[in-house]
């Protein structure tokens, strides 16, 4: 049978806020294990939280980019349940009154632009973190906790069902992350944990209306992990229902060694959370001022950089995709387009060898760039020399002229000089300049090769090519 595939996301993202949502604590990663705890973030009787207004600020920031309602009146909530990483046993978040609703992200899958909503956006705090014996869950004999992460301030960012494909889920999950990154309210480190997805997902008859059990992935924390999480689940779960089983509403975990993933608990079991406002703070309310403030504040959002890179600029959709992804580099692409540079020359060379060389040694001031593409523009050196050139700016601190000065590099404009390497190239190929004289036309390209390979790749192509057509009769 065909199935439809129903999937959603729930994505957290922790604010780059310098201390904790509710206490003083510092948020840097990499601390020793619990040192940056106090009775606060712990939970410990007779200790009041007081909220971080950067952190509000992040997230009305980040509900804003998402095109969502942002509330002026939110509330927050204890959730109440046990477990090892959460001091309190609970964690204040926001249950019935979220901050931000009704939004959505669009995106490219290959050229056709697609929406996903975002059902609600909303404040909490972080869970401490949970370190396995043997690196998983599943299979650990013992498990340590560190408290540094506890109360470290986060988004939670909750999708509709309205995703159709791992591949998708991937995409989206993407442009998210490249969203918060531009904004600036989140470093987006999937390897650190400030960005952590669970994926829910279910199959349906194809064309049906009615949904399919829902079973939930946690804590898929890469690009890939999710993707091949989801495509598990998209072949699991249709061999069950093609023998006719049910689907157990569930949670499950990804287990990248087996390529599985793996039953961590019941649905069915999971105990009422039992919400309730949290009595030691009150309702948060937003002055819209504000909320239009922090509006103005937004910079130019990664889809609407990439529509101005194509209109704009002509740029086709892989060059402008890349200078959105890469943010630093779109910056130097458009600081030099402003001053003139040629777009097409001007991208060729940062999607070309710079890109490798940048990411190694960092980028070049935008004259340096823009004096190689001059220099090669006037033809004083080849597209080929200017590679050479490129690679020395980024050991030496002269410029491109002075490099192709020091090192000789000038193109070769002597008609007399150039003219002698020609005919010595030729009278040493005689054999094949006969054949070329006979028809093999397709023998031109080796004679400009070792023309060029005798002038050690300073000689002028245009100039090269005229004085071979002088010598052989090759028209245009």
């Amino acid at each position: 049978m065909n199935y439809d595939v129903v999937i959603g996301l729930e994505i957290h993202v922790a604010l780059l806020t310098d201390s904790k949502f509710l206490c003083g604590c510092s948020t840097a990663f990499g601390a020793p294990p619990n040192t940056q705890c106090c009775p606060v973030c712990l939970g410990l009787p007779g200790t009041l939280p007081v909220v971080n207004e950067k952190a509000v600020e992040y997230g009305v920031k980040a509900g804003l980019a998402l095109n969502c309602e942002v509330h002026c009146f939110s509330r927050f909530d204890r959730k109440n349940y046990f477990y090892p990483d959460l001091p309190k046993a609970y964690q204040i978040t926001q249950d019935t009154y979220p901050l931000c609703t009704n939004g959505f992200l669009e995106y490219y899958i290959d050229d056709e632009l697609c929406k996903t909503a975002i059902t609600r956006l909303h404040l909490e705090e972080e869970a401490g973190k949970l370190i396995h014996s043997s690196g998983s869950i599943v299979d650990s004999e013992y498990s340590l906790v560190d408290y540094n992460r506890a109360g470290i301030p986060l988004i939670e960012i909750v999708t509709a069902p309205d995703i159709t494909s791992p591949r998708q889920a991937r995409l989206f999950l993407e442009q998210l992350r490249l969203l918060m990154r531009c904004i600036g309210v989140s470093d987006t480190k999937m390897e650190e944990g400030s960005l952590r997805c669970d994926a829910n997902i279910s199959l349906k008859p194809e064309g049906s209306m009615v949904l399919g059990t829902k079973v939930e992935i946690k804590n898929l924390n890469s690009f890939r992990a999710l993707e091949r999480a989801l495509e598990y689940e998209v072949s699991r779960q249709g061999m069950v229902l093609d023998r006719g089983g049910k689907i157990k509403q569930e949670s499950r975990t990804w287990d990248e060694r087996s390529g599985k993933t793996m039953p961590m608990r019941s649905k069915g079991d999971a105990p009422d959370y039992r919400y309730f406002p949290d009595p030691d703070l009150p309702p948060l309310r937003l002055d819209p001022a504000w909320v239009a403030q922090i509006k103005d504040t937004l910079p130019e959002l990664p889809l609407e950089r990439l529509h101005r890179l194509e209109r704009d600029f002509g740029l086709s959709r892989y060059e402008a995709t890349f200078l959105v992804n890469y943010p630093d580099f779109g910056q130097l692409f458009l600081e030099l387009a402003a001053a003139g540079e040629d777009n097409t020359a001007l991208v060729n060379l940062l999607m070309g060898d710079y890109a490798r060389l940048a990411r190694e040694h960092g980028h070049l001031a935008p004259q340096r760039i823009a004096e190689l593409l001059t220099i090669l523009q006037e033809g004083l050196i080849t597209q080929n020399r200017s590679k050479a050139v490129l690679e020395e700016l980024f050991r030496s601190p002269l410029s491109p002229r002075e490099i192709v000065r020091e090192k000789g590099w000038e193109v070769l404009r002597d008609s007399s000089q150039l003219g002698a390497v020609v005919q010595e190239v030729l009278a040493a190929n005689g054999d094949l300049v006969a054949r070329y004289r006979a028809g093999e036309e397709k023998l031109w390209g080796f004679f400009v090769g070792q023309v060029m390979r005798a002038a050690e790749g300073k000689a002028d192509p245009k100039l090269v090519n005229e004085l071979l057509r002088e010598v052989l009769g090759k028209a245009d």
